[in-house]
């Protein structure tokens, strides 16, 4: 059962948190992601990430940070939607905000106990490293099969592409 109140938190903040919840002897365990169209995949990777300890930290990428990574076209929803969204998830204890391409700073700063990321992120994990050093632990979730925010939005296109295309008599 969650005992935490989900907050956002700047960057400042977070590493202070992180010091009293370490203080408090919680295990804080991190993700991070664009988190673009929140879909069932997501949560299922939340809810087994927060499994793994008391807290868990979800980093999103601010909007331009989505856009060097994904392209003009994304994010689809802004950073304050997105971390609206993922405030009222039930896994999710503390949202930030990072603008650089990977996390990997942030993570240094926070150093959580476990880092997690979705398996398709297994050949590269950005502050893996730094977690190790200090004695955490890195760990892959395997993903929700069928989901994935490019497809979702791929199968979106199409419908309205097929929707609004000219009819041929």
């Amino acid at each position: 059962m969650k005992v935490l109140m989900a907050s956002f938190y700047s960057r400042e903040e977070l590493v202070a948190q992180r010091l009293r919840w370490k203080k408090e002897g919680k295990r804080v365990v991190f993700t991070n992601g664009c988190y673009d169209i929140l879909h069932p995949g997501h949560i299922r990777l939340l809810e087994r990430a927060r499994s793994l300890g008391d807290v868990l930290i979800l980093a999103l990428n601010t909007d331009g940070s989505v856009q060097r990574l994904k392209g003009p076209s994304r994010p689809f929803f802004s950073e304050d939607e997105r971390s609206r969204l993922a405030l009222q998830i039930e896994a999710v204890d503390a949202v930030t905000l990072f603008d650089e391409d990977t996390p990997r700073e942030l993570i240094a700063e926070v150093l959580p106990d476990v880092l997690v990321k979705g398996a398709d992120w297994a050949h590269f994990i950005a502050g893996s490293e730094e977690v190790k050093a200090a004695g955490g632990e890195v760990c892959t979730l395997p993903l929700e099969p069928g989901f994935s925010t490019t497809d979702i939005a791929e199968k979106v296109q199409q419908r309205h592409r097929a929707a609004y295309a000219p009819k041929t008599p």
